[in-house]
C-alpha cells in the first residue's frame, strides 16, 4: 500500500471516528432528545390537568347549588309533615295543658305544664285518685276558670292558639281535677274526722291536699254516681269550684267519662315542679276492691 493510500485510510478512519459521536456526546444527544420529549410531554400534562381541575371545580359547584335547591324545594314538604304529624299526636295521642287557676294546689301551680295521655283510657278505665283533664261543657262551668284573652287581630289570634296547642296558654274549655268517686260509687263528707267517704272508705288526704283543705270540708251528700259519669273534686278544697258545687248543674255536679280529655300524668314545666302525678296511697283499698 502507498503512502498516499495510507494517508487517506487514516485520514478516512480519523473522519469517520470523528464523525461518530462518543459516549458523553451519545449521552448528551440522547438526553437532550429524552428532555425535550419528556418536557413536550410534561407539558401537555400540565396543560391538560388544569382543564381537569376546572372541571371538577365546575361540578363540585354545580353538585352544592343542586343541593341547595333540592332543601329549599323539599323544606316545605318536611314544614307539612311535621305540621300534621304534631296535630296527630296532639288529637289522638298526647297533648301539653296549662294550669290557669290554683284549684288544683299544690300538686299543681299556676303556671305548671302537664303532659295529658289520651289513649290510656282506650285500653283501659280510670282509676280513683287519678288526675285528669276533661271538657265542662253542659256538666259544670267554674268561674274560677281563666278565659284566654279575645283578640281581632288575626296574627294575635294565631299566636294565642300556637301557644294553646303547646301547653303554654290556658284553652278556657279543659279543667284538670282528681277523680274522687267512679260510677256506681257513693261518696260522702263528711266523717267525725272531717274526711271525704267513698263506699263508706275515708280518704286520708293530707299528703296530696293544699295545708288545712279538710278543715275546710262541708257536708255532701250521700250521693251515688251515675252510670257514665265521674266525681271530681280539686286537691285546694277550699276554692275549688268542682262537683261539690255542681250539684244542680245536669248530672247533679258529675262530669259524663266522654268529656274526659284524658290523664295527666307528669308535670314538664318548670323543672323545679316537675315529676310525675301518682295516684296516691289513700285511694289503693278503694282500687284494690274493684
Amino acid at each position: 500500500m502507498s503512502k498516499d493510500e495510507k494517508d487517506l485510510g487514516a485520514d478516512g478512519v480519523q473522519d469517520e471516528d470523528s464523525a461518530r459521536p462518543g459516549p458523553e456526546e451519545h449521552s448528551s444527544a440522547t438526553g437532550s432528545q429524552t428532555h425535550q420529549r419528556l418536557g413536550a410531554s410534561g407539558v401537555s400534562d400540565a396543560a391538560g390537568q388544569e382543564p381537569e381541575e376546572e372541571a371538577g371545580a365546575d361540578m363540585s359547584k354545580s353538585q352544592s347549588s343542586a343541593k341547595k335547591g333540592s332543601f329549599w324545594k323539599e323544606l316545605p314538604i318536611l314544614i307539612v309533615i311535621a305540621l300534621v304529624l304534631a296535630f296527630v299526636i296532639r288529637t289522638w295521642v298526647m297533648q301539653a295543658f296549662y294550669i290557669p287557676s290554683s284549684s288544683m294546689e299544690n300538686t299543681l301551680l299556676v303556671g305548671d305544664r302537664v303532659l295529658v295521655n289520651k289513649v290510656v283510657y282506650q285500653v283501659r278505665d280510670i282509676e280513683r285518685g287519678e288526675v285528669i283533664v276533661f271538657n265542662g261543657d253542659g256538666s259544670w262551668d267554674d268561674p274560677t276558670v281563666v278565659q284566654p284573652p279575645e283578640s281581632s287581630n288575626p296574627i294575635s289570634r294565631g299566636f294565642t292558639w300556637v301557644q294553646q296547642q303547646l301547653g303554654a296558654a290556658p284553652t278556657g274549655k279543659e279543667y284538670i281535677k282528681r277523680v274522687i268517686a267512679l260510677p256506681g260509687d257513693t261518696v260522702e263528707c263528711c266523717d267525725d274526722q272531717n274526711r271525704v267517704l267513698v263506699n263508706g272508705v275515708p280518704l286520708e288526704e293530707d299528703d296530696y291536699l293544699f295545708p288545712d283543705s279538710v278543715a275546710s270540708h262541708s257536708e255532701f251528700g250521700p250521693i251515688e254516681v251515675p252510670e257514665g259519669h265521674l266525681w271530681l273534686m280539686g286537691d285546694h278544697r277550699a276554692i275549688s269550684y268542682d262537683s261539690r258545687a255542681n250539684q244542680n248543674n245536669p248530672g247533679g255536679g258529675a262530669v259524663p267519662i266522654d268529656h274526659v280529655v284524658g290523664r295527666a300524668f307528669v308535670i314538664i314545666w318548670p323543672f323545679s315542679q316537675a315529676g310525675s302525678l301518682s295516684v296516691p296511697p289513700s285511694f289503693d283499698e278503694l282500687n284494690a276492691a274493684d
